[in-house]
């Protein structure tokens, strides 16, 4: 059980998938002694990919230390990977945060920081086959926990997610507590909610994914070879 305040720092970009973000948000915010802070480069309003804007906490540079370090995700989790102070600033947090975090494509803002080399991950199913181009052990997972390093699937998953960061910050009880206040018990009325699921349109998988790699791997491939570059 944790004990003192618990610092969530969790990154908040232009395009954001805002249930990315705020799904996991609205659980830690239930947790004890929990302090949430949102950071981008400057405390402005940050239009998501739902059309609203949410207001930043902090800047990068008054954000506190994390205790964990969220990224979520969202097309804008691509364009930050040509952000090098982002990109800085996800590394320097990360270098004393308890808990490096993603969610759905949040995972590659983490790649393009160069954390997820040789570490198990995971992301939204339309993007997964780019992950390993970030030097990532990709996994087909609701979440996947390789250390101190959790990764959440596709936005839905953030909550499963969020539970999961929940129990290793604070204890399994505290973790259901939360659930059961916020009533998670999913039953949702199809069974499509993923690629391996009977009620999938397998031809909207095909183009999804044929879609996503023409418009987000061009991005991965560059932040691939900057990595590379950095390599003694």
């Amino acid at each position: 059980m944790s004990s003192g305040p618990v610092h969530f720092v969790s990154m908040l970009f232009p395009h954001v998938t805002q249930l990315d973000l705020t799904g996991p948000v609205q659980l830690f915010s239930r947790l004890p002694d929990a302090v949430i802070d949102l950071t981008w480069h400057r405390v402005e309003p940050v239009v998501t990919d739902a059309g609203f804007s949410i207001l930043p906490t902090v800047s990068f540079d008054d954000a506190p230390p994390a205790d964990v370090l969220m990224v979520p995700g969202g097309q804008g989790a691509f364009e930050l990977m040509d952000d090098p102070v982002a990109l800085e600033f996800v590394r320097r947090q990360a270098a004393s945060a308890r808990f490096v975090t993603s969610v759905c494509t949040g995972a590659f803002v983490l790649g393009a920081a160069g954390l997820l080399a040789g570490r198990r991950a995971t992301t939204h199913w339309a993007s997964h086959p780019m992950l390993e181009l970030l030097g990532a052990r990709a996994e087909h997972a609701r979440v996947v926990r390789d250390g101190n390093l959790i990764t959440g699937g596709g936005v839905t998953s953030g909550l499963d997610f969020a539970l999961t960061v929940a129990a290793e910050v604070y204890d399994d009880a505290t973790a259901r507590r939360v659930q059961l206040a916020m009533e998670y018990d999913p039953h949702p009325p199809f069974d499509a909610g993923s690629p391996t699921r009977p009620e999938a349109d397998q031809e909207q998988v095909r183009q999804t994914i044929t879609e996503t790699r023409r418009n987000r791997q061009p991005g991965v491939v560059r932040a691939a070879a900057r990595l590379a570059s950095d390599t003694p």
